[in-house]
């Protein structure tokens, strides 16, 4: 069973920018999609970005033209780039691979995730 681990995150002001890094204990070569998710306090988790092996990228409308995802599959990592933070952006942020793009069931165990606090 692949794991997933998420790092990156920390305090931001608004208007800061974070990259985020998901690394993958195993090959991800063959994974259709890859893609982040978030989950803000008391808020469902939702999935904020998907890239696929053929790197077509997909975002939510929240983010859409702030973030950007990216993979290496060489490496077994995903990136999330993310510009012109929002205090609406704030939450915990995971990876995982979503088996459509509902986003609601997902190929791998969740993992720790990496906190995103954007606040002056």
């Amino acid at each position: 069973q692949v794991q997933l681990v998420e790092s990156g995150g920390g305090l931001v002001q608004p208007g800061g920018s974070l990259r985020l890094s998901c690394a993958a204990s195993g090959s991800i070569f063959s994974i259709n999609i890859m893609g982040w998710y978030r989950q803000a306090p008391g808020k469902e988790r939702e999935l904020v970005a998907t890239i696929t092996s053929g790197l077509n990228t997909k975002y939510a409308d929240a983010v859409k033209g702030r973030f950007t995802i990216s993979r290496d599959n060489a490496n077994n990592m995903v990136y999330l780039q993310m510009n012109s933070l929002k205090p609406e952006d704030t939450a915990v942020y995971y990876c995982n691979a979503p088996l459509s793009y509902s986003g609601n069931l997902v190929l791998y165990s969740w993992g720790q995730g990496t906190q995103v606090t954007v606040s002056s």
